[in-house]
Parts: C-alpha cells; sequence; structure tokens
C-alpha cells in the first residue's frame, strides 16, 4: 500500500518536472522566434503624437517589415535623427536624386504634381494659428531642396559641401529619402530634419494592430 502510494507520489512529481520543463522549453522558442523577428523581419512601433493625421492617431500601434523596398508613398518607421532612442512613423516623398518641391499647398517630385488624397482638408490652419516653428501656411509651406538648404536646421546637420551641392542639383542627397508626415502643419519631418539615410528606415508599415476598431493591412 505505501510503496503504491510513493509510487503515485513519485509519477505525479514527474509530471509536474515534465510540465514545468515542456513550458520553458516553449517559453524558450517563443522568445527566440520573437527574437528573430523583430532583429530580421519586422519592426513594432506605437504612434507617439498626431504628425501622420488622419492616417495615425496617438497610440495607435502598429508593424512594419524590415525588408520592404521602399517607395513613394509608403509609411516608414524611422530612427529620429535629432532625438536618440526615438522612433517617428513619415511618408516617403522624394527618393534619393529626386527634387522635390512645395508649393500653393502641392508637393511636387521632378517637376510632376503628386497625389496627396490622405490630407485632411479638415487641417488648414486658421488665421490665428502658427504652424510647426510658427511658421503660418495651411497644409504646406512653399519650399524646396535649395531653399531648405539655406535654412539654420539644414546648416546645422549638412556639411557645408553637401549643402553646396543641393543647392546646386536641388535634389534629395544620394543614399537618403525626403519623408514628411500627413498632418503637415505640425509635422517635424526632413523640411526640419533633413533628407533619412537608408540606413535610419527600420521598415515599412504593413499592418495597424492597436485598436482593435482601427485594424488596418497596408
Amino acid at each position: 500500500m505505501a510503496n503504491n502510494q510513493n509510487n503515485e507520489k513519485n509519477e505525479k512529481t514527474k509530471q509536474f518536472y515534465d510540465f514545468l520543463k515542456y513550458t520553458i522549453v516553449l517559453f524558450a522558442i517563443f522568445i527566440l522566434i520573437n527574437f528573430l523577428l523583430t532583429k530580421y523581419l519586422i519592426v513594432k512601433c506605437s504612434v507617439s503624437g498626431i504628425s501622420m493625421q488622419p492616417t495615425f492617431e496617438n497610440q495607435e500601434r502598429v508593424i512594419a517589415n524590415r525588408n520592404s523596398k521602399l517607395k513613394r508613398n509608403e509609411i516608414v518607421i524611422l530612427k529620429a535623427p535629432d532625438e536618440r532612442n526615438s522612433f517617428y512613423i513619415k511618408r516617403i516623398i522624394g527618393l534619393p536624386g529626386e527634387t522635390v518641391t512645395g508649393k500653393n499647398n502641392k508637393i511636387y517630385v521632378n517637376g510632376k504634381k503628386i497625389n496627396q488624397d490622405y490630407l485632411n482638408p479638415g487641417f488648414k490652419l486658421t488665421d490665428n494659428e502658427d504652424g510647426f516653428h510658427g511658421t503660418k501656411y495651411s497644409y504646406t509651406a512653399d519650399f524646396s531642396i535649395r531653399s531648405l538648404a539655406r535654412t539654420k536646421e539644414y546648416k546645422s546637420i549638412y556639411s557645408p559641401s553637401q549643402l553646396k551641392e543641393m543647392k546646386n542639383t536641388n535634389k534629395v542627397p544620394k543614399g537618403s529619402y525626403f519623408v514628411m508626415g500627413d498632418h503637415r502643419s505640425v509635422s517635424k519631418d526632413s523640411r526640419y530634419i533633413g533628407a533619412i539615410p537608408r540606413s535610419k528606415i527600420e521598415g515599412v508599415v504593413k499592418y495597424r494592430y492597436w485598436p482593435l476598431n482601427r485594424i488596418k493591412v497596408y
């Protein structure tokens, strides 16, 4: 009788430790898969602020593909060049070597007007409002790569030789991308932080998973 009780107790103990080992192995596999996914395939990010309205709202959560090709109008997660350990979410407007011009609230790339149906007409500034950096404009203050190269922001980012090349060519620097926020009047983007080197772009946004009522595949 005593032997049977001991055997039953030993069997239960063995089952418990087998379950514990199984759980630990599964957890380790999950951690490894998550590490590999986030390092090589995807990047998760929480939207901070309103610079991408109406496309994204503050605190929405998205997943980006690290291996997607960078194309115009793609929304990307990038390492903030002016804030350590921070990320921005912006839209690619100009590719390396292209001209980008803003005039009368329209954007021209290589002289051709691009479609901006993602902008919200309700975001037009009123007469008593100031835009980013205190600049008054409705959607997008007039600019060109050449004019940006003369600003104090660009002078603090680029070398004299780089500034000279941008003034001469009026083009996005090689290997970099001109990005903008969809809420133009409040967005800190390539107009102020410069074109973004490819190495700073973490991935292309493909999925919004939070909030649940705004789930969307891009």
